[in-house]
């Protein structure tokens, strides 16, 4: 059983003040910002606001959150926006996942270039899918997908790969037919797996001519253009880790599995269970080993350092949309596909302005922020609203 409470955010208070100290000229501007947004996140640093049961005078402070994409809290309502933002765009058909993963020598390469490296894996997946589909001894059509950037492992280690969610057929070239794949076989992983990394090495070898990689510590000698393709030589040989997983039941498990993988962090709070004498416990799943559930026990501080491997650059778009699904004609490309398939237009449902996030959160994911946790009769009100840095004025004075 984990504790009750425990959270990143607690790990990160006790000991973030020794790591800066400790790792002050390692950490980027972005692991501080994290760092702090972490801390802070709902605590009276940011302030927040006192609700009051309007049945039973229950009194709560909620502190406001911190909104970070990293930070384990501030995911629920985002994630639960997205995903009914593509609700509409579901199509009636079998749904595949397939996964991307690069060797390595690659992930130590992404480390210190993630903008430039992360890029290449984008662009040469989606190329690699269009390109495989779009091929009339395989599929033959024009496919769209979703393409999801993870950076993690169940360990905490840096492993980039990106999970792709993409509907099991295409339009024509033509335009005029949906062109459907075999039942439960979307495209051959090992042509897959070719292309991709012939696509990803020359993409990588061109972003070193332009001099856009840069390379330090371990991999300073990396700079020279012979250490350079010494270093790559495995993975131009090694077969690349493509899989295709089993295909969802239908848009249900399709928008279940987009709510697990889209908005998350590197560790939940969730798989926390225990911090003790400066080192902490989670529960990880060992794929190696049949998916075993095991624990791992780490330095704190080497714990730190394992979650901010994961801090994407500024602004970075971790969640893609290509071809069909492409943000500039998705809804032309979509109405398309619908009546290729003889399937009903969605229901669109008219967000109502300046709707309380209270509101939405309950319209969204059917849970009520609003209800008293204590008498479970009245609704919580706002009372008082506090600014950051600064504490509410307390209950009021009991009434005689």
């Amino acid at each position: 059983m984990r504790p009750v409470g425990l959270e990143v955010a607690d790990i990160f208070r006790q000991v973030g003040p020794s790591y800066r100290e400790d790792h002050a000229s390692a950490l980027s501007q972005g692991q501080r910002r994290v760092m702090s947004a972490i801390e802070q996140c709902r605590t009276a640093a940011l302030g927040g606001h006192v609700e009051q049961c309007d049945a039973c005078g229950h009194q709560r402070i909620a502190f406001n959150s911190c909104r970070n994409r990293h930070c384990p809290k501030c995911q629920s309502l985002v994630r639960a926006q997205w995903l009914e933002d593509r609700q509409t765009e579901l199509l009636p058909v079998e749904y595949f996942h397939v996964v991307f993963t690069v060797p390595q020598e690659i992930a130590a390469i992404a480390y210190q270039n993630k903008a430039v490296v992360y890029d290449i894996l984008f662009r040469t997946t989606a190329e690699t899918l269009r390109t495989i589909a779009g091929d009339p001894k395989h599929l033959g059509a024009e496919i769209g997908f979703i393409a999801i950037l993870h950076t993690w492992g169940q360990n905490l280690m840096h492993h980039p790969h990106l999970h792709c969610v993409v509907p099991g057929g295409g339009i024509a070239p033509n335009g005029e037919r949906w062109v459907s794949c075999r039942p439960g076989f979307f495209l051959p992983v090992r042509v897959l797996s070719r292309l991709f990394r012939r696509l990803f090495i020359t993409q990588l070898q061109l972003a070193f001519d332009h001099g856009e990689l840069q390379f330090f510590n371990s991999l300073e000698a990396l700079r020279n253009r012979v250490a350079f393709a010494k270093h790559l030589a495995p993975a131009t040989r090694a077969e690349w880790v493509v899989y295709a997983k089993p295909p969802f039941g239908g848009p249900k498990q399709v928008l279940e599995y987009l709510g697990r993988y889209t908005h998350r962090v590197a560790i939940s709070n969730n798989r926390l269970r225990e911090f003790i004498d400066g080192a902490v416990t989670f529960a990880w799943k060992d794929y190696r080993h049949e998916s075993r559930n095991k624990t791992m026990t780490l330095d704190a501080q080497e714990f730190i350092r394992r979650f901010l491997l994961h801090v994407l650059p500024s602004g970075f778009q971790r969640i893609r949309h290509y071809g069909l699904l492409a943000n500039r004609y998705r809804e032309v490309r979509l109405n398309q596909c619908r009546n290729l398939l003889a399937a009903p237009a969605p229901v669109v449902v008219d967000e109502l302005e300046n709707e309380d996030y209270r509101d939405r959160y309950q319209r969204l994911t059917g849970v009520s922020l609003r209800d008293c946790p204590h008498c479970g009769r009245g609704q919580m009100v706002r009372i008082e609203t506090f600014l950051p840095g600064t504490l509410p004025r307390g209950p009021p004075p009991t009434s005689t």
